[in-house]
């Protein structure tokens, strides 16, 4: 059974299409009110993982557990979960009130009891005004809305999201990341949500896991998975700019260094896993916004001079790009900042905030 305060429990489960084998002895336990993205690319298994807790994918092996009991062979009507799509998948001829109620009839639920419902998730949702109008005499964002007040009447402990943004434009996505996790604060319901949107991941998560090939990568609040990424792919997966990777060797010694060609970078301040540090092939990773430019960059541990090749204004702050070693080197700068095409210039970075990954593996070191 699940453990006292685990609200879903996801126990060994696998998945497979035919020889195709598609999610891998996966297990994910769920704190109640607990806010958990299911984060990766295309294809790696998250909107398939969240189908199989809804109970529209039987699972190969295993078993699921929604507030300690077993569901895995329930139906989806029978496991307590609303589930909120890509797709709106509203009902085009009925009202918002009737798309709200139908589910509901449908149960059999009493007629006040409905009224009530949709009153409370029309208010919290603030979709009052929109009750009698039918989904083509709305927005976007109103669908989804509308989409959300759904899974809401149910009135379940679990809701379940399947990237319930991707259709929509920025600034609206912008607008509905912000009322779903206001939303979550005011139910403090458990809440899964599938995205390929790092932002999203970020901002509403309070646990992230990122998946690759059916597998979790990694399962951490958001910001050790940023800071302190378990392996290459999680390293490059999160990060806008990416994480800057550097091939080279790393050298034991006191200190340890990594060296790539003429470069060499000290690694006294490195905090390596527990596992040790070995010498050998490995590929060092800094993020743009850990490097420091002009002046400032003498206080670093690291310091070199470099000339600039690219120069991306992107509002808010500027990226630039440079050569470290032979590698491509990126780095942020404030917008009020000049600099142009062939400007010498020196940077620097504190390796305590890089991160070091075994070249076989792919795992931090």
């Amino acid at each position: 059974m699940a453990a006292n305060g685990t609200s879903v429990s996801i126990q060994d489960l696998s998945l497979n299409f035919g020889a195709v084998s598609v999610l891998q002895t996966l297990n994910l336990d769920v704190a109640e009110g607990e806010f958990i993205v299911l984060l990766g690319p295309s294809g790696c298994g998250k909107s398939t993982l969240l189908n199989c807790i809804a109970g529209l994918l039987d699972i190969s092996e295993g078993r699921i557990f929604i507030k300690g009991k077993n569901v895995t062979w329930e139906e989806p009507k029978d496991r307590g979960i609303g589930m909120v799509f890509q797709s709106y998948a509203l009902y085009p001829q009925m009202t918002v009130e009737k798309n709200l109620s139908f589910g509901l009839r449908v149960a059999g639920v009493a007629k006040d009891d409905i009224a009530k419902r949709i009153a409370r998730a029309a208010e919290i949702l603030q979709i009052e005004p929109l009750l009698q109008r039918k989904p083509a005499a709305l927005s976007g964002g109103q669908r989804q809305r509308v989409a959300i007040g759904r899974a809401l009447v149910r009135d379940v402990d679990v809701f379940l999201f399947d990237e319930p943004l991707s259709n929509l434009d920025a600034k609206l996505r912008s607008e509905l990341r912000v009322e779903i996790k206001l939303l979550h604060r005011k139910l403090q319901n458990t809440m899964i949500y599938v995205t390929h949107d790092q932002i999203e991941a970020m901002t509403l998560a309070d646990r992230i896991a990122v998946m690759k090939g059916g597998v979790i990568q990694q399962l951490d609040a958001p910001q050790t998975i940023y800071n302190r990424p378990v392996n290459r792919f999680v390293a490059g997966f999160l990060g806008s700019p990416a994480m800057n990777f550097i091939e080279g060797q790393m050298e034991t010694g006191t200190p340890a260094v990594f060296k790539a060609g003429d470069l060499a970078i000290p690694l006294d301040r490195y905090d390596f896993e527990s596992a040790g540090k070995g010498g050998g092939p490995c590929v060092f990773g800094i993020r743009p916004e850990h490097v420091i430019f002009g002046e400032a960059a003498n206080s670093m541990p690291f310091v070199t001079d470099a000339t600039v090749e690219i120069v991306e204004p992107m509002g808010s702050d500027t990226l630039v790009w440079t050569k470290l070693g032979d590698r491509n080197f990126s780095f942020r700068v404030e917008a009020e900042k000049t600099l142009r095409n062939g400007d010498p210039i020196r940077i620097g970075f504190d390796p305590a905030r890089a991160s070091l990954f075994d070249t076989p593996s792919g795992n931090r070191m």
